[in-house]
């Protein structure tokens, strides 16, 4: 089994900055793909910023030049700096994962119990 422990999310003001963690434990074999996705009230999930493998990244449009996803791949976790946040970036934020959880490299999908961000104008 493996767990993410998200960690970060609170109350900041339009235009500051905050940073989101995430550690992934349990029986890990290797990480595939790893990052984050957000949630509004009353709207889907969507993908924030995810490593998706090697050291590739993906960035949602919305986030481009403002959020910045990195990793410490020593601890399992990765990590989410947004800066410059806006209303609009008010969500519960996830932390994902892919992982094999042994050498034959089969894989499984978990997810975080989610933080909140709130972003006041």
């Amino acid at each position: 089994q493996v767990q993410l422990v998200e960690s970060g999310g609170g109350l900041v003001q339009a235009g500051g900055s905050l940073r989101l963690s995430c550690e992934a434990s349990g029986s890990i074999f290797s990480i595939n793909s790893m990052g984050w996705y957000r949630q509004a009230p009353g709207k889907q999930r969507d993908l924030v910023a995810i490593y998706t493998s090697g050291r590739a990244t993906n960035y949602a449009d919305s986030v481009k030049g403002r959020f910045t996803i990195s990793r410490d791949n020593a601890k399992n976790t990765v990590y989410l700096q947004m800066n410059s946040l806006k209303p609009e970036d008010t969500a519960v934020y996830y932390c994902y994962s892919i992982v094999a959880v042994n050498p034959s490299m089969r894989t499984f999908q978990y997810w975080g119990q989610g933080t909140q961000v709130t972003v006041s104008s």
